[in-house]
């Protein structure tokens, strides 16, 4: 294995795009391997490098890591993103859970119908702007803090602006009411390695296109149609 985290997923969003935004985050260069075809997909199975026979995986420190939480938490833990102590690495944990949620109602919505696309799209507003945002808006307000969680970045914030730009995509003025989303979106977004990040020719992933869908049903072999939540 070489010295930087290698990922293994396709080339695409889903589940691997927060851990790219985290090890981003951490200024850490990773490699990627994009699986495009089941022949590549079969030897990681047979292989045995995939522990729950499925993607995400990441190579980092001598692991083969899958588990897209578990991925996370190690990451966060490493580079110093995880809180410097239980009380606040439960309240990241919280938090990003909350955000997780959040992302469930958005993870699908490229392999949706049109027509279910459109009553998806008004799902994951009427969610983020009535159940999770004011969440966020409110702690943000509360403590007067520049970040989440004990006033140090840390992979609370992260995930939190990978959503709320990820929601934004669904209605652009999505932060029209929340004031603290809105200045936290421009303080988080300005810190170097996130600026890096968010620029031109970086590995972030533009939002999933009919590609992308493509060569997961064919590598996954998903032979059913998606229903909206």
């Amino acid at each position: 294995m070489s010295g930087k985290p290698k990922l293994y997923y396709f080339d695409g969003r889903g589940k691997m795009e927060s851990v790219r935004w985290l090890l981003a985050a951490a200024g850490v260069e990773f490699e990627e391997e994009f699986l495009e075809t089941r022949d590549q997909y079969e030897k990681l199975l047979q292989g045995g490098s995939l522990l729950f026979q499925q993607v995400p995986m990441v190579e980092i420190d001598g692991m083969r890591m899958v588990q897209t939480r578990a991925i996370l938490s190690y990451i966060a833990a490493k580079y110093n993103l995880y809180g410097k102590d239980l009380e606040e690495r439960a309240l990241i944990d919280m938090y990003v859970g909350g955000t997780d949620d959040l992302m469930g109602f958005i993870l699908m919505f490229p392999f949706l119908s049109a027509e279910d696309k459109e009553k998806q799209r008004a799902v994951i507003v009427q969610k983020a702007t009535s159940r999770y945002f004011p969440v966020y808006e409110k702690v943000l307000k509360d403590h007067g803090q520049d970040f989440l969680v004990g006033n140090n970045f840390s992979w609370a914030d992260v995930h939190l602006l990978e959503a709320i730009l990820m929601v934004e995509e669904k209605k652009s003025d999505v932060l029209s009411g929340f004031p603290q989303l809105q200045a936290f979106k421009a303080r988080i977004s300005s810190i170097p390695t996130i600026k890096k990040f968010l620029e031109p020719g970086s590995q972030r992933k533009p939002v999933p296109d009919d590609k992308y869908v493509e060569t997961v049903r064919r590598v996954l072999r998903m032979y059913y149609d998606v229903k909206a939540n």
